[in-house]
């Protein structure tokens, strides 16, 4: 139908991410520049959104980097943010995210990001 927006792909592993991040402290949910993101004390860690027909999520894996980059489906972030770590992942028709891995990544992120008082809230293994 004319006027409707397109079904989400992967609504399942986008809700699970959304639901884990709002778990963890003092996380909050925003909307700049019209795109989801997820911040800890102001501060950007997961660009969360649906484009194109594909499910798009950026964060920063300053461990996990290269490894995440050998998947077809990675590439840096652009703007300059792959030059600090930031890796965006495209799912799309043919693609078949993994969701407890996509949040195990996400909590990396977060580590990354969040001040060291509130990352080490996190268990090593969360």
């Amino acid at each position: 139908m004319a006027g409707t927006s397109p079904s989400p792909i992967f609504p399942d592993v986008e809700s699970a991410l959304l639901v884990a991040a709002l778990a963890l402290p003092e996380v909050a949910e925003d909307f700049p520049w019209g795109e989801r993101v997820l911040k800890v004390r102001g501060k950007i860690f997961l660009f969360l959104n649906q484009y194109d027909g594909a499910l798009r999520l950026s964060m920063k894996l300053p461990f996990s980097r290269d490894f995440a980059l050998e998947r077809a489906e990675a590439r840096p972030t652009g703007y300059g943010l792959g030059k600090a770590g930031w890796v965006t992942f495209i799912y799309g028709d043919g693609t078949a995210p993994d969701a407890d891995h996509l949040i195990h990544w996400m909590k990396e992120s977060y580590r990354a990001v969040a001040p060291k008082k509130l990352a080490t809230q996190l268990s090593v293994s969360a």
